[in-house]
């Protein structure tokens, strides 16, 4: 079995991640001293929801989009934040400012239903109300994401329907994208790629996927999936430039046979794959997907200011 090599989250090594400050709960504390109860629903249950975001030039690029995510997240389930869009705001400034961030930066916001009084699942039992960290790192992706592509191998593990645990949810309970890491690592792959409940291609264990065929960018229905921000916004920036974009049902035959693949996500933007099941993907030129990275970039600036 072949060591993982590369994630769509891999980073540069960056020694100041060593002493960042964490909020927990309203606290600013280092590294060391940020902890919760081994009662948290999180810990326990993994009953909480989340969301990545980066740091560009001072603000918090698609903030109200992730936003939008984490409320509706959160009221579906109940989950009662206890602040509102600009105190979250707030909470992130000021955890930036006291890691001296302004950029190259990536943050975890967590919330969970809080501390439980007794270690069962019920959640009228989480009485002390919400808890809410803010992990935030000195992140860049290493050279390699921007230029090697990635391996993926199809997992027996699949994103399931709607009425078990909705795909859609940013949830704490990741274990099915765990195992699908897992099957993926055991295949010799860096990243495993998910199919939907009726066999057709969804996601990968931690990101949106995308091919080119002819020209024309395809992802999934999104029905299975979490719908990215990043995905959604290449989705726009494909219809805003006239590349034709389709979400809709299709399968590993279409997949084998396409000029170039790519993952979305917050902190790799648009990562190259490279190989599907040991078999290459295009040629290697991706200029479609270069293309949406130069239009993504630019989007950024304009939604952060440049």
């Amino acid at each position: 079995m072949n060591n993982r090599n590369l994630s769509t989250h891999d980073a540069e090594n960056d020694p100041r991640n060593q002493n960042i400050k964490i909020y927990v709960n309203g606290d600013i504390v280092p590294r060391d001293q940020a902890k919760v109860s081994v009662y948290d629903s999180g810990f326990m249950l993994g009953d909480g929801m989340w969301e990545g975001m980066r740091l560009y030039n001072g603000k918090w690029a698609f903030f109200d989009q992730h936003m939008d995510r984490l409320f509706n997240s959160c009221k579906a389930i109940s989950l009662d934040i206890g602040m509102d869009r600009d105190g979250i705001l707030a909470a992130l400034t000021q955890t930036a400012k006291a890691n001296g961030m302004t950029g190259d930066a990536h943050c975890r916001l967590m919330v969970t239903r809080g501390v439980k009084d007794k270690p069962f699942q019920h959640p009228a039992l989480s009485q002390s109300g919400p808890t809410i960290v803010i992990i935030m790192e000195h992140s860049k992706a290493v050279a390699s994401l921007k230029s090697s592509g990635l391996r993926l191998a199809t997992v027996p593990q699949v994103r399931g329907m709607p009425m078990a645990q909705d795909p859609k949810f940013n949830s704490h309970s990741k274990l099915n994208c765990v195992i699908a890491c897992l099957q993926a690592e055991q295949a010799g792959a860096d990243e495993g790629l998910m199919l939907d409940p009726n066999g057709f291609v969804n996601t990968t264990n931690a990101c949106n996927f995308f091919i080119v065929r002819k020209g024309a960018v395809w992802t999934s229905t999104g029905d299975y999936c979490m719908n990215g921000v990043t995905r959604q916004n290449v989705i726009n920036l494909c219809h805003a430039n006239d590349i034709p974009v389709f979400e809709k049902n299709y399968s590993l035959y279409e997949v084998y046979g396409a000029d170039e693949a790519f993952l979305t996500g917050t902190f790799g933007a648009q990562t190259y794959v490279s190989e599907i099941d040991g078999k290459t993907i295009g040629t290697g030129d991706n200029p479609v997907t270069n293309r949406i990275r130069k239009l993504y970039a630019e989007l950024i600036v304009q939604n952060v200011g440049g």
